[in-house]
C-alpha cells in the first residue's frame, strides 16, 4: 500500500451502516495505521466510571484530587483495563509516541503525574481500551463502506460533546447523515 494513503493522525467516522456496537455512530482518532494494521482510539464514548480522581487512588498518582483533570472515555473494545492518553504534543515523556506534528500518544505513568500535579500536555483525554486492526482489515472494511475518514481538528478530538461528536465529525466533511448509502461504489 502506498504510505500516503496510511491515516495516521486522522478520524475515522463510522457509517450510519456500521451496526457493530462496539463502533456504531462512532469517531476514532487513528493513532496508526500501515500494512501492519491499525489502532485507534473511540473518542466519544464517555465513561462515567470510575472518574480521574478514583483513576488516580487505584494507581496512586498524586496528588488527590488533581490540580488538573482529563475526561476519560471507553477507546475502545480491546484490552480495556489498559489506559493511553492521547494529549498534544506540547508534551512527551519517555514512552511517548508521536502520532503526528500536533499529538502524542502516551501509556505510561508520567503523563498522568503531570497531568494531577497541574503541568503536562495542554489538551489530552484518557482512553481504556482501544480498537485495533489486523493487516489489511481496516482497508478492507474502508473499501465495503464502513468508515469515512476526515481530518482531525484539535477541537473535534478534545471537547467534551460526545452527543454530537459523530454527527460534526460528518458535517467536517459536508455530510449529512441522512443522505449517506449504505451501498458501496467502486469505479
Amino acid at each position: 500500500m502506498d504510505p500516503d494513503a496510511y491515516l495516521t493522525g486522522q478520524l475515522l467516522i463510522a457509517m450510519p451502516s456500521l451496526a457493530d456496537e462496539n463502533f456504531a455512530q462512532s469517531v476514532i482518532f487513528l493513532c496508526a495505521h500501515s500494512d501492519e494494521g491499525a489502532m485507534g482510539l473511540v473518542l466519544n464514548r464517555p465513561l462515567r466510571t470510575p472518574t480521574f480522581e478514583t483513576l488516580l487512588r487505584q494507581l496512586d498518582v498524586q496528588p488527590v484530587p488533581p490540580a488538573r483533570r482529563i475526561q476519560l472515555c471507553q477507546g475502545g473494545p480491546v484490552d480495556n483495563a489498559r489506559g493511553f492518553v492521547l494529549h498534544t504534543a506540547d508534551w512527551t515523556g519517555d514512552g511517548s509516541l508521536r502520532v503526528d506534528e500536533r499529538l502524542a500518544l502516551t501509556a505510561s505513568l508520567d503523563v498522568l503525574q503531570a497531568i494531577a500535579a497541574g503541568q503536562g500536555p495542554d489538551r489530552g483525554l484518557l482512553a481504556l481500551g482501544y480498537a485495533s486492526w489486523g493487516p489489511g482489515q481496516l482497508d478492507a472494511e474502508i473499501h465495503q463502506n464502513a468508515w469515512l475518514s476526515a481530518p482531525a481538528s484539535l477541537d473535534l478530538v478534545f471537547d467534551g460533546e460526545h452527543e454530537t461528536k459523530w454527527r460534526r465529525a460528518l458535517a467536517s466533511l459536508k455530510i449529512d447523515p441522512l443522505l449517506l448509502s449504505a451501498a458501496a461504489g467502486h469505479a
